[in-house]
């Protein structure tokens, strides 16, 4: 256990207790929610484990220094006194990105420069050549986060954020990001056990964040690199035989996921974005017009979907949602209906009571994740009133 070190893993507003969660059942220890994020400890197999495995992580840190700074000469100092040869080589190459909330640092990016300049200045006068700048593919990817006068370096174990899966290849107008579909999916509460639908599916995300959930299949298989695999004590064999025991926890999914969406070139792209995961035994996709379908069968479905808010798609927004409202009425009874919008006014033309709100973060906007429950016997109810 002493070969343990601290991480944080950064997730997005409203996901904490999720990702604290994922991280307890992975097997984390000294586990503590911020805000967008959550502190733990791990070794190595484990540091290799959460970028593979955590479904609502953005991004794994690793801190390895923390200081008080006064101004950006006194951060330049102090970066520079830092002995950087384990974390890089002075032929390699590097990548900084800065994260600021202070009164006394202003522009991030010029704490980004600051921070550049003192590792390749030291570089250059401990060994007479210095690293390069890499903005893609670094061997070093460094975050700087300034909260007033504190600074903390951590080494981004990651690289690129960790909704990049992988599986994508093809999106439509407005894709929901993998990491927000699939903590949706979570706090909806799926656990598998029912058919699923997204019946506004899009590039199919939330369909293949459903199916991995269901398959406990771990997201970041398909990714293409992990920022750690260019870190000087890179272990192949030690990620490999986690890669092995994570695919050892799949389990087999007895039910259906169906998506619909009438446009035409959405399903093609969740069709190919679906095969891309090898998840078509899972998963069907169709080209349906939502409000002209009913659903098939008595058993219990799951239903979770992010329909057009009217940002970049334009629709009659009040006619629109009314007819989500009046279609989960009449033609989907013993159905749990999740939709998440960021149009707080369209809401109310559902006009059917949602059991549950949750707030959470579209990108920047802020919305609402919303439950309706459909019971059996509300069409035949429906029929006796009519």
């Amino acid at each position: 256990m002493n070969n343990n070190y601290k991480m944080v893993a950064k997730t997005l507003f409203g996901f904490e207790a999720l990702l604290a969660e994922e991280l307890k059942q992975l097997g984390a220890v000294n586990i503590v929610s911020g805000v967008r994020n959550v502190q733990f400890d791990g070794d190595k197999g484990f540091m290799y484990k959460a970028n593979l495995a955590l479904r609502t992580a953005i991004k794994i840190l690793k801190p390895i220094e923390s200081f008080t700074v006064k101004n950006e000469e006194d951060l330049y100092r102090k970066i520079y006194d830092i002995d950087w040869t384990p974390y890089l080589k002075s032929t390699g190459t590097l990548a900084i990105d800065a994260t600021v909330h202070s009164n006394y640092f202003k522009h991030s990016q010029y704490i980004s420069l600051k921070t550049k300049d003192a590792i390749v200045d030291k570089f250059r006068d401990s060994t007479g050549t210095r690293p390069n700048v890499d903005l893609r593919f670094p061997d070093m990817k460094l975050n700087v986060h300034i909260d007033e006068h504190h600074c903390t370096l951590s080494l981004d174990t990651s690289g690129e954020s960790l909704h990049k899966r992988g599986y994508k290849l093809a999106t439509n107008i407005a894709p929901i990001n993998e990491v927000l579909a699939a903590g949706l999916v979570m706090l909806s509460g799926w656990d598998g056990q029912s058919d699923f639908m997204d019946p506004m599916c899009g590039s199919g995300t939330i369909l293949i964040e459903a199916a991995m959930i269901a398959c406990n299949i771990p997201p970041n298989l398909m990714r293409k690199e992990f920022a750690f695999e260019r870190w000087p004590d890179w272990d192949v064999d030690l990620f490999e035989k986690i890669e092995e025991s994570l695919l050892n926890k799949t389990r087999e999914f007895h039910y259906k996921i169906m998506g619909y969406d009438k446009a035409p070139s959405a399903v093609m792209k969740a069709q190919e974005n679906v095969t891309n995961a090898h998840l078509e035994e899972y998963i069907t996709v169709k080209h349906e017009d939502f409000f002209k379908t009913q659903k098939a069968g008595d058993g219990k479905l799951h239903m979770v979907f992010n329909p057009p808010y009217g940002e970049r798609l334009d629709i009659d927004l009040e006619q629109f949602y009314a007819n989500i409202g009046s279609t989960l009425k009449h033609g989907y009874p013993n159905t749990n209906a999740w939709l998440i919008t960021s149009n707080l006014e369209a809401l109310k033309f559902v006009g059917l009571r949602p059991s549950r709100k949750i707030k959470v973060m579209n990108a920047k906007l802020e919305a609402k994740f919303v439950k309706y429950e459909m019971y059996e016997g509300s069409r035949k109810a429906k029929k006796q009133t009519d």
